[in-house]
């Protein structure tokens, strides 16, 4: 054979040996590497086969790699890298944090953050070192992790400029103008409040009111015969609607107490009393409905003098004005001694410069969108002004006075309705004017940033009450364990929790503590206030828990029923509407719509619905009470059956229904009877003044002057111990 032949086999033959030493472990450093181009060698590789002299291992290594990438291992990068500190413990965690800034606080590489992550909900394919995880997935990567996560404390950021907007410095006393007086009308629920106001209005609110009552405030301005302007708020006298006057004395100058002359002083009246004096408001005192026969004023003067209202007749301050609504009588004297009290306080306003004023009332308009009543207090309103009030702002598109007529300027003193508001403001907000729209941009990020800071801070606290709650709970759990082995804790704990572990989810839901998940919605967001108020009295959670999971103003809609579903909670409209096609959809879901136009009604409906919630309780009916009067035991095979010789002293014996054996007034059993005779017959029933022997589904031995006694057991629907004070 030609020997060039041979010579090639064989260096084919070491060039296979060698590459199998360049493969082997010792020689590969890690399975992840990173290639780097180098400068290729002069000599090819078939030169160096040639020669046996470079087939020692060193040498071939050192030619074979450079025609070659070289390797760059994971430890020379890792020496590259800033070295982690390992976190021991505990890990701080925040609300959110991006996959970097966990691996940092944990003291791991990102690939463990996306380990941790391999069969959770995340896409991966998606996630980059800077993307945000929520708590949940944050907690989750901690817990597989090994470790433990606390809250991390707030940190002191940079203190932010104040961007707010503030009422002006004020005004020169030369450039004040008079205005027109803001009188609030209280009293008690029914005692004619509405019905004086349309009698200086001339108009019929009250014949329109849901019930006869007042459930909303409302800014009217009365033009006097003598010229003279008032501008009356008209607020609820009903329990529930307490925040709503309080809010009106609080942009008043005098306060109209109504009093029925029949009725005389009652709950809301001293109420309303309270509210006046908190805010410093004199009182006129209106005692109505002097028409009828068994009005008694003089008893309404007295009865005043209790809650230090004093009339002038004596010796005080207070005008009383002997009045009938409902006849128009002494009206006039009553608007004259208003015109007279404001001119004693001489009110007067700044007309000029940036408008502040008040939110009386606000709502949804279908047609208009976000609505507000609001009293003008400085300044001029105009058309084209942004104004901020909370956390929204308006620029004015449209102004409508009571009647719904528009206006296009209104200066202090004057009711007004304002249409261009992003969203609903809430009642009571204070309503300033800014420059600039981008202004009104600074003012309301400042504002939502204040809050945002104060509810973190109040989470923290939460946070950290329940974490040292949990703790303490824990701890004494463990103390109680303490004498035992690990595998008895284990024992016990597997006992205690078996329950749980086997139930399905669904049992689960079923055996916590009853969920009445409601939704409210009312026009107005007084009204919307008002019946949350009554909701924060309830104090009834270990019967049955209330959630309010939603609350707004307007019709409903179908996000209200979505949420419904979801919860499976039932929708309370205040004086709103559902549609034909959302009743229908309600009805396919299943889902409960209650809507109300008068408050306690609504409240009444809640509270059947909580009733609903509560599991029945079982009741003992006595169906009869016999006395042992003999004992003795009969043979059955081979056992001995005791049995007791009976009188019915009352009522009868069913063998059907369930019995008791009392003892000393102890109760020794309870179940049902083997064997029910009279004269050696087998007897369904026993009656009163009978004899009867008897035996029980248990072995119990009987004594002279035990008594039995028979009952049956009825289901009661309970109802809720939740007084809402009305």
């Amino acid at each position: 054979m030609n020997r060039g032949l041979i010579l090639k086999f064989e260096n084919l033959v070491h060039l296979r040996g060698a590459c199998r030493q360049l493969c082997t472990p010792s020689y590969r450093k890690v399975n992840r590497a990173q290639w780097k181009p180098v400068q290729s060698s002069a000599h090819p590789v078939w030169s160096v086969l040639l020669y046996p002299q470079f087939w020692q291992k060193d040498r071939l290594i050192s030619v074979a790699l450079p025609q070659c990438r070289h390797l760059a291992t994971k430890e020379e990068t890792k020496k590259k890298r800033k070295k982690i500190p390992l976190t021991k413990g505990e890990v701080e965690i925040r609300q959110k944090m991006t996959v970097e800034e966990l691996a940092r606080a944990m003291g791991k590489d990102i690939d463990h953050i996306y380990e941790a992550l391999l069969y959770t909900d995340i896409d991966l394919d998606s996630l980059e070192p800077d993307s945000i995880l929520y708590e949940d997935h944050i907690k989750l990567i901690v817990k597989k992790s090994g470790m433990k996560y606390k809250s991390a404390k707030l940190k002191e950021e940079k203190e932010r400029e104040n961007t707010d907007a503030v009422k002006r410095p004020p005004a020169d006393p030369a450039v004040l103008t008079p205005r027109p007086p803001v009188v609030t009308i209280l009293g008690h629920v029914d005692h004619g409040k509405t019905t004086l106001l349309d009698s200086l209005r001339k108009t019929q609110v009250a014949s329109m009111e849901a019930g006869g009552i007042t459930q909303h405030i409302g800014a009217f301005l009365v033009h006097l015969p003598s010229g003279e302007k008032i501008t009356f708020l008209d607020t609820p006298g009903h329990a529930a609607f307490s925040a709503m006057r309080a809010r009106g004395t609080h942009i008043t100058d005098i306060v109209i107490l109504v009093v029925a002359a029949e009725d005389g002083v009652m709950q809301q009246t001293i109420e309303s009393i309270q509210h006046a004096k908190n805010a410093g408001v004199p009182l006129i005192l209106a005692i109505n409905k002097c028409d009828k026969p068994e009005a008694d004023p003089e008893r309404v003067k007295k009865e005043l003098l209790a809650h230090d209202v004093v009339c002038e007749e004596f010796g005080g301050d207070v005008q009383a004005v002997n009045i009938s609504a409902l006849k128009g009588e002494n009206l006039m004297v009553l608007a004259e001694a208003t015109v007279a009290l404001a001119e004693m306080l001489e009110l007067k306003a700044d007309a000029t410069g940036l408008v502040e004023g008040s939110v009386i009332e606000s709502r949804k308009d279908k047609g208009k969108g976000p609505v507000t009543t609001a009293i003008i207090q400085r300044g001029t309103l105009r058309k084209g002004c942004v104004l901020v009030a909370g956390k929204t702002w308006a620029k004015v598109r449209f102004m409508f006075d009571e009647n719904g007529k528009a206006v296009d300027a209104a200066s202090p003193g004057i009711p007004v309705e304002i249409m261009g508001w992003k969203e609903v403001p809430s009642a009571g907000d204070e309503i300033l004017e800014v420059e600039s729209e981008q202004r009104a941009h600074e003012v309301v990020a400042w504002r939502t940033y204040v809050e945002q800071q104060e509810r973190m801070k109040r989470d923290v606290e939460v946070i950290e009450a329940k974490q040292k709650e949990h703790r303490v709970e824990y701890e004494k759990k463990q103390q109680k364990l303490a004498h035992l082995t690990w595998r008895q804790r284990k024992a016990v704990l597997y006992k205690a929790n078996k329950h749980l572990i086997f139930s399905k989810p669904k049992e689960r839901t079923e055996m916590d503590k009853n969920v009445l998940s409601i939704i409210v919605k009312g026009d107005v967001d007084g009204s919307v206030e008002a019946i949350l108020n009554i909701l924060d009295s309830y104090d009834a959670d270990d019967e049955c828990k209330l959630d309010v999971i939603h609350f707004g103003m307007g019709d409903i809609s179908e996000t209200d029923l979505s949420l419904a579903e979801a919860f499976n909670g039932v929708v309370f409209g205040f004086s709103v509407k559902a549609n034909a096609s959302i009743e229908q959809l309600a009805a396919k879901k299943g889902i409960k719509i209650k809507l109300h136009s008068i408050i306690y009604k609504l409240i009444e409906d809640l509270k059947n619905e909580l009733n609903s919630r509560l599991p029945p309780s079982v009741v003992e009916n006595t169906i009869g009470e016999a006395s042992v009067l003999n004992t003795f035991s009969v043979t059955v095979g081979k056992n001995k059956i005791p049995v007791a010789g009976c009188r019915v002293q009352k009522g009868l014996l069913d063998k059907k229904m369930k019995f008791k054996l009392i003892r000393n007034g102890d109760i020794i059993w309870t179940g049902y009877l083997s064997s029910l005779k009279h004269h050696k017959d087998d007897v369904q029933v026993i009656k009163t003044g009978m004899d009867c022997g008897l035996s029980l589904d248990k072995y119990i031995e009987f004594s002279i002057g035990d008594e039995i006694i028979c009952y049956e057991e009825k289901e009661v629907q309970q109802t809720t111990s939740w007084d809402p004070g009305f």
